[in-house]
């Protein structure tokens, strides 16, 4: 799979919003000066969301009721993440972007950390909301998607990616950085333009929890890393196996949860985004580019709805995890979805109806 060293650096520009928010331009070559006024009458942002223990599972759950009144799914000419343009301003005041990062307007996670209070003698710990959740604009065009990007797109957006997480995973009280795309409205999508999300958690996601103490017991048990075995296994059976590079691997999981998943790790191990290595990095785009349209290929149904989740390790448990992203669809047919029903949402047990092994097949046969 090629790959290319790209030579022109990327420019990031901080700037704000009228509200106090932070808007961060990236851009990879030439681009017009980034001094655009954000002129609309915001109020400022007062954090209202609260974290809860469930004191049964030992899971966080986040209170965000304020985003009720969140933007959902506006027209194209109201659309929030197109430049602001001919009168219409919108979170973006520049008339035009390469790619773009704000914080969320309504997140889920905002302001600094404090410390949980203890409730009912123990058994109810609460706190604030505290972490910060941001947007990523992939690019200004609003009919467009990630797969449509070039690869030096897509490597700019790599670089936000890298850089968000080294930021967000310096401030005070974060465990967590997660880098996440939701496309289309069978998943909940409220904004059409191309988008995605970065939370940056006051807590350990309960998945990677979990995650952690399976490799924790692998070591154990073996003396070596989970991930590095589960990688090696994949590569040298093979039936799984949909994509390889040098530097990247992507495979269908032996026990995927959704019809079609693809697991896409770099060969050399590392614990996130910014121990990533230039090869590694020259590469991805072109890996993640022919994954997202092999999976629009897959049902000749148009887009393919789709969550593409970055698995990065928490900050203070970086030796034994490994950075990968997980790309599934809901869709497990062209005209049928795979809905998280009785089993799924009420004991999180879930049944796949199509088997790895065709979901793998399947995706080779996609080949552009």
């Amino acid at each position: 799979m090629p790959g290319t060293t790209l030579t022109q650096p990327t420019t990031r520009t901080v700037t704000g919003l009228a509200d106090g928010r932070q808007l961060i331009y990236y851009d990879r070559g030439a681009a017009a000066p980034r001094n655009a006024v954000d002129e609309r009458p915001l109020d400022p942002q007062t954090p209202g969301s609260q974290v809860r223990l469930d004191p049964a599972t030992g899971d966080w759950v986040t209170i965000a009721a304020h985003r009720q009144a969140r933007t959902y799914q506006p027209p194209a000419e109201e659309c929030p993440l197109c430049p602001s343009r001919d009168g219409r301003l919108s979170e973006i005041p520049a008339e035009d972007y390469q790619v773009a990062v704000f914080e969320n307007r309504f997140p889920s996670l905002a302001g600094p950390p404090a410390a949980p209070a203890l409730e009912a003698d123990g058994l109810w710990t609460a706190g604030p909301g505290a972490g910060r959740c941001e947007v990523v604009c992939f690019t200004a065009d609003h009919d467009a998607s990630f797969a449509d990007l070039t690869p030096e797109r897509a490597r700019l957006v790599l670089d936000a990616w890298t850089d968000r997480t080294a930021e967000l995973s310096a401030l005070p009280g974060i465990e967590q950085v997660y880098c996440f795309e939701n496309r289309g409205a069978e998943i909940g999508v409220t904004l059409a333009h191309p988008h995605g999300q970065i939370y940056a958690f006051p807590f350990t996601t309960p998945r990677t929890a979990r995650i952690a103490a399976r490799a924790a017991r692998h070591r154990a048990a073996t003396g070596r890393n989970l991930f590095e075995d589960l990688l090696a296994a994949e590569r040298a059976h093979g039936e799984r196996v949909v994509l390889t590079g040098e530097h990247w691997t992507a495979f269908v999981p032996f026990a995927a949860r959704w019809p079609y998943e693809v697991h896409l790790y770099p060969n050399r191990r590392v614990p996130d985004l910014t121990a990533l290595d230039e090869s590694q990095r020259a590469e991805f785009p072109y890996l993640y580019l022919e994954l997202l349209r092999r999976f629009d290929r897959l049902f000749g149904a148009g887009r393919t709805p789709y969550i593409s989740a970055w698995h990065q390790a928490p900050t203070g448990q970086r030796d034994e995890l490994a950075l990968h992203l997980e790309l599934f669809t809901i869709r497990r047919a062209a005209d049928k979805l795979k809905y998280l029903a009785g089993v799924e949402s009420g004991m999180d047990a879930f049944v796949n109806d199509v088997t790895p092994e065709d979901a793998a097949r399947r995706l080779r046969e996609a080949a552009s």
